[in-house]
């Protein structure tokens, strides 16, 4: 498979180059040159596949013959080592949760693909590999995780100051060894503008090979399709009719189902859910892309107000807004809708919910007031306890931590502090 750079199309690279490079010399992102199409055949037995067999199905045609069979499959069959369980809350409307994995949180799985990917790649290279991420809050700790100790890569995770939670701080400024945290003194969007700086920079080029590890990466961005095909099974039976709603910041996750849609799955419709960070549900309305200032929030994974993957979005429909429209809405919410969600949710159906599934739930049930005849998935995108510090009075007591975060909170910070400076970064960069 060949991807090409949304700034340049005769910009070419292969799935390695892709994933070693995280973002094209030009700063595009890179796009698959062909679209995959799945047999038919295949997505009418989904039940009868295993999931690791169906991310190894679904993944293959994105990267060809660049990795060995023996290889993706053990690469998959690492990343999808967890439940992906569909829970009914009320009516028509389902949780995914996807936050059965190490780090709590959906990210676990782009993350853990992308490490085996660069692992396999970088196997036989002498020179190390410099992964920079720029997270809002769950991409540092699984990246942290997926990337810990793998042999010849070097891990630098950005996050801004006190706009992460407690448990998510922990788990991507504790484990030391190949893992470096920096605290920047700014918005996630600081940090993401710091991170694709750096990779346009020749001087620090010269003295560190880098790449990323933010959905921009294919390797990250695009196994999330699994999430949905793993839906799907579960539901196709007695649901076939889906619509899938997805707490939304940056639009890597969405992005991803809606490739897999264009390879094949049958899913009705996707939502667009965001908290007052609402750069896209503006644009959906009046055309105009106009990103403003990154507001913090109760849901703070989605504090984007410049997301990078909605490029990819657009490309899809070949840059059409009404052919957009068509398979995709989205909305925007508050942190007194957020809270208030939360509540009602617990109270009335004792569904636990985090803040990005609270709005996700909230998109959902939007959506399906106008369209009862079909079933909704919203994707709950990471366990509750990751919110514990700033979730509503009336929940925090009942949200349960799960025994394997436990130790975590006993172990220090080890954090850089810099201002959302570049020249301050590339100085530690380039010591």
């Amino acid at each position: 498979m060949q991807y090409y750079s949304l700034q340049d199309a005769q910009h070419k690279a292969s799935f390695e180059t892709a994933v070693i490079q995280g973002i094209a010399p030009d700063k595009g992102l890179y796009f698959p040159a062909q679209i995959p199409s799945l047999d038919p055949e295949f997505i009418s037995q989904l039940h009868t596949y295993t999931d690791q067999e169906i991310g190894y199905e679904v993944i293959r045609p994105f990267i060809g013959d660049e990795i060995p069979e023996a290889a993706l499959k053990k690469i998959v069959n690492d990343t999808l080592h967890f439940p992906f369980p569909i829970q009914k809350v009320t009516g028509h409307t389902y949780a995914l949760e996807l936050f059965h994995g190490p780090t709590l949180a959906f990210k676990d799985v782009g993350a853990r693909f992308m490490a085996g990917c660069l692992g396999y790649f970088r196997r036989s290279s002498s020179r190390p590999v410099t992964v920079l991420v720029a997270t809002s809050g769950d991409t540092g700790g699984a990246v942290a995780s997926g990337f810990y100790n793998v042999p010849g890569v070097d891990v630098v995770i950005l996050y801004p100051s006190k706009k992460v939670s407690t448990l998510q701080e922990k788990q991507l400024t504790t484990l030391g060894g190949n893992i470096r945290a920096l605290e920047v003194q700014g918005t996630f969007d600081d940090c993401q503008r710091m991170v694709k700086s750096a990779f346009l920079d020749a001087d620090i080029q010269s003295h560190r090979q880098l790449t990323s590890a933010n959905s921009i990466n294919v390797a990250r961005w695009l196994p999330q399709m699994f999430y949905y095909f793993l839906a799907y099974k579960q539901m196709k039976a007695a649901h076939p009719r889906l619509v899938f709603a997805v707490p939304s910041g940056n639009f890597g996750n969405i992005c991803a189902g809606m490739m897999a849609a264009a390879i094949g799955l049958p899913v009705s419709h996707f939502v667009a859910a965001t908290n007052v960070n609402d750069t896209v549900p503006r644009f959906m309305q009046n055309g105009r892309y106009e990103p403003g200032k990154a507001v913090p929030t109760l849901s703070n994974a989605m504090d984007v107000a410049d997301p990078s993957n909605f490029v990819r979005v657009l490309q899809l429909f070949g840059n059409s807004l009404p052919a957009l429209k068509e398979k995709f809405t989205a909305y925007a919410y508050t942190d007194k809708d957020t809270a208030r969600t939360m509540e009602q949710v617990w109270k009335e159906h004792h569904y636990m919910l985090d803040p990005h599934g609270a709005v996700g739930y909230l998109g959902l049930q939007q959506f399906l007031a106008d369209a009862p005849e079909l079933t909704g998935v919203f994707l709950e995108t990471a366990h509750p306890v990751k919110f514990e510090d700033t979730a509503p009075k009336a929940v925090r007591d009942e949200i349960h931590t799960p025994p394997r975060v436990m130790s975590l909170y006993g172990r220090e910070k080890n954090a850089t502090l810099l201002p959302a400076d570049y020249d301050a970064f590339k100085n530690w960069l380039m010591r």
